[in-house]
């Protein structure tokens, strides 16, 4: 039974991402009217599922391991990490990806040749990353 108790570390957040991941494609169903299955795979959206499975992770090496230990210490840097990149970088890169997106598709701006549209929705707003973060550490301290 302990084994299975060891696994909380993995299948919480790995329930969590699947969860939210789930709810956003129920969102997208019921404000758009249409399905969209990529939104299951996809990044973006409220909340970030990216910040909820980080902190969940921390919130059960705090709860479980400690709060002074290095595990922990490793688990909160790794969190901040992911969560910078989330509301950062990625949400930079998707801005960039929509205005390229617009400017290839201005008429007789370019003769570029493009075969798929970039993905413009990669990041998080800071709003989302700390929703997902919320969700995570209230999952990762119910388990």
């Amino acid at each position: 039974m302990e084994e299975i108790a060891g696994f909380k570390y993995l299948y919480t957040p790995l329930l969590l991402w699947a969860g939210i991941q789930t709810f956003k494609v129920i969102w997208d169903l019921v404000t758009t009217k249409q399905f969209n299955f990529k939104r299951i795979m996809g990044a973006g959206g409220m909340p970030s599922s990216h910040s909820a499975v980080v902190t969940s992770v921390a919130a059960l090496i705090g709860k479980y391991e400690g709060i002074t230990t290095p595990l922990f210490a490793l688990s909160v840097v790794f969190a901040f990490v992911v969560m910078y990149d989330a509301a950062g970088i990625r949400r930079a890169a998707g801005k960039q990806a929509k205005l390229l997106n617009k400017i290839v598709n201005t008429p007789g701006l370019t003769n570029l040749q493009v075969q798929e549209k970039l993905v413009e929705v990669l990041g998080h707003t800071p709003t989302q990353v700390l929703v997902g973060a919320l969700i995570g550490i209230a999952a990762g301290l119910v388990m």
